[in-house]
């Protein structure tokens, strides 16, 4: 396998991962999210499920084995009720819109392409979960540094 294909599929493996984790994380934030946001949270579902399923067919298509889902993920924090399921929601989006972002650096053409439209996805969702913006999705160590600074 040649060096940049083998750079694509470790990506993709990644991206994959990743949105193994984020289905997963739905299937907690639907639990708690109230009818209010419910419609939401399934949309938001529904999205990392059709590109968790691209991204396995990519995988596939480099001659790669996807990478399988995990029996459970461990969350970052508790989600016992409606407020903590909206910070998971947004949390899921950052970390799906990072993996997202090392996709971009790594692939070109059309995959590169796709990488850059679920990074922006991300970043929207994240948005409308936490409600305000961030300097730069996908890159949290940009963003940790901005809001550090003395200007931000």
């Amino acid at each position: 396998m040649s060096e940049a294909k083998d750079g694509d599929l470790k990506a993709l493996q990644a991206a994959l991962a990743a949105e193994h984790a984020a289905v997963y994380g739905y299937g907690v934030v639907g639990g708690r999210i109230g009818e209010a946001r419910r419609t939401e949270a399934r949309a938001a579902y529904d999205a990392h499920r059709a590109r968790r399923d691209a991204l396995a067919r990519a995988v596939r298509d480099l001659g790669g084995t996807p990478v399988s889902a995990a029996a459970g993920y461990a969350l970052p924090f508790a989600v016992p009720d409606y407020p903590a399921a909206v910070r998971l929601a947004a949390e899921l989006e950052d970390r799906v819109a990072g993996v997202y972002s090392d996709l971009v650096r790594a692939t070109e053409g059309e995959r590169r392409r796709t990488a850059a439209e679920a990074l922006r996805e991300a970043a929207v969702r994240a948005v409308r979960w936490r409600g305000e913006s961030v300097a730069f999705p996908g890159l949290a160590e940009r963003t940790a540094a901005v809001s550090a600074s003395p200007t931000a």
